[in-house]
């Protein structure tokens, strides 16, 4: 199999081949069929802060989908030929791309109790985008921020994740959703989308009396600026980590008596959740697709702005 390699912070991803992974017990082993590439890729290869969360060397890939071409000791709920997603945070525990070889790799070798299966009406790339993307915005949005129509939502970042939680918000009949993004780009996705208002600022939003602000970019200035304007009382869900440190007004943050939750990833029941929203037709997130070979290439796009929607690695021709 091949893979792009994490070593450490400041160095390039290496190509590297090694030995096909096999099944132990309670695992399966997965023919990568597409990867997510996310902004967390970007921060672990420049942000020393990341390595408390890696294992290197290790092959990168945290939003993976794919066939199992091989299952372990004691799987009984999956088969050879089933086409599963995996889930990063999954009761497992380990999650891929950061404790093992994830999906910048042609093999994934994954414990079963993480998986999912991909109905047989979505694209593999759609699978994949849905993992972290679709699980992790899901979760921000209605498990830790419990939104619910009648309420004043606003949501930082409207891309790989954003676009995801705004589509789910319409789907799910939430009528006053807002949208803020520095990309113009971005904010055309938005309004295509649903959104009520887009604005570059989240700032310009003061007026609307927000009950809930989820940080999917996660730039530091975002989260404050977020705290400063949803209404006293109101919630602020941080998910992005585009920035690892942010500084806060405590005075507004106390009288306020306003919320900061985080959220990190999501369950396989999110996911299953998610697959039915765009089984259904009522999620179509916007994709960018890449080849294997392109995966550094798409992350220094990414560091630069200048991807739309999710960007995905799709493997037609890898072995």
């Amino acid at each position: 199999m091949k893979g792009w390699q994490f070593t450490k912070t400041h160095e390039p991803l290496k190509l590297v081949e090694q030995e096909d992974p096999k099944a132990a017990a309670g695992h399966v082993v997965i023919k990568t069929g597409a990867v997510g590439l996310c902004h967390s890729d970007v921060g672990t290869l420049e942000d020393e802060g990341w390595m408390a969360l890696m294992h290197p060397p290790v092959i990168m890939g945290h939003e993976n989908a794919g066939t199992i071409i091989e299952v372990g000791e004691g799987v009984t709920d999956y088969k050879v030929g089933d086409r599963v997603a995996i889930c990063p945070t999954g009761p497992s525990g380990k999650n891929p791309g950061y404790h093992y070889d994830g999906g910048f790799g042609t093999k994934i070798h994954a414990p079963a109790e993480d998986l999912v299966h991909v109905p047989d009406e979505l694209s593999i790339e759609m699978a994949a985008s849905a993992t972290d993307a679709g699980m992790t915005s899901y979760s921000a949005l209605f498990n830790i921020g419990q939104a619910k129509p009648g309420m004043n939502i606003a949501l930082i970042g409207i891309g790989g994740l954003g676009q995801f939680a705004l589509q789910a918000a319409v789907a799910k009949g939430i009528k006053n959703i807002y949208a803020a993004d520095v990309s113009e780009k971005a904010r055309e996705l938005a309004k295509e989308l649903g959104a009520v208002e887009v604005v570059a600022d989240i700032k310009d939003l003061a007026d609307k009396d927000l009950d809930l602000i989820v940080d999917y970019a996660g730039f530091g200035v975002t989260t404050s600026d977020a705290l400063e304007i949803v209404k006293p009382g109101g919630t602020v869900v941080l998910v992005g980590m585009g920035k690892l440190k942010t500084t806060i007004n405590t005075t507004s943050f106390i009288t306020g008596a306003k919320r900061l939750l985080a959220n990190v990833g999501g369950t396989p029941k999110d996911i299953a959740e998610i697959y039915e929203l765009m089984a259904a037709g009522k999620l179509n997130p916007k994709l960018t697709k890449i080849d294997f070979k392109d995966i550094p290439e798409g992350i220094e796009k990414l560091k630069a702005g200048e991807v739309q929607g999710r960007l995905v690695a799709v493997y037609d021709n890898e072995e």
